[in-house]
């Protein structure tokens, strides 16, 4: 029995790691799709472009992605007892703000194709920065367990 447990343990941990590079790739692209669509001529037909790619990125990787993650994240968390440590709750906590931020995301796009351009591409370069931050303390947080 304990191999079988094994034997899923390792599916579902290969599992969240690639859903999780392609919800992270996502997240660096979108910013950046962004930037070049506030740069377009507003009701051009390069703008319409941009809002259709935006809206593929959220529907095709992005959404299908963050399921998946929190899906296999929480049963990884379960199987491991990892609910009691302390290092998962910081994990959790900067997943939660990923989470959030890729929320965030997704109501710029909305706003982007209706026209509104509230950010300046400095501003929407430097949220480019976010989940590779987010990135970086959870991947410490994960092997090296500080706390």
């Amino acid at each position: 029995m304990q191999d079988a447990l094994a034997m899923i343990y390792l599916w579902l941990k290969a599992g969240h790691i690639i859903f999780v590079i392609f919800w992270m790739a996502g997240l660096f692209m979108l910013p950046r799709l962004f930037v070049y669509h506030q740069e377009a001529p507003e009701g051009s037909e390069e703008a319409a472009r941009y809002t259709e790619r935006e809206q593929r990125l959220l529907k095709i990787i992005l959404l299908p992605s963050i399921i998946v993650v929190w899906v296999l994240g929480l049963a990884l968390a379960m199987t491991t007892g990892a609910f009691s440590q302390g290092w998962f709750h910081a994990k959790l906590l900067l997943v939660l703000l990923l989470s959030g931020y890729h929320g965030w995301l997704a109501s710029y796009a909305k706003k982007l194709a209706r026209g509104e351009r509230s950010l300046d591409g400095k501003t929407l370069r430097l949220l480019n920065e976010v989940p590779g931050l987010a990135a970086a303390l959870i991947v410490v947080l994960v092997v090296v367990k500080p706390f």
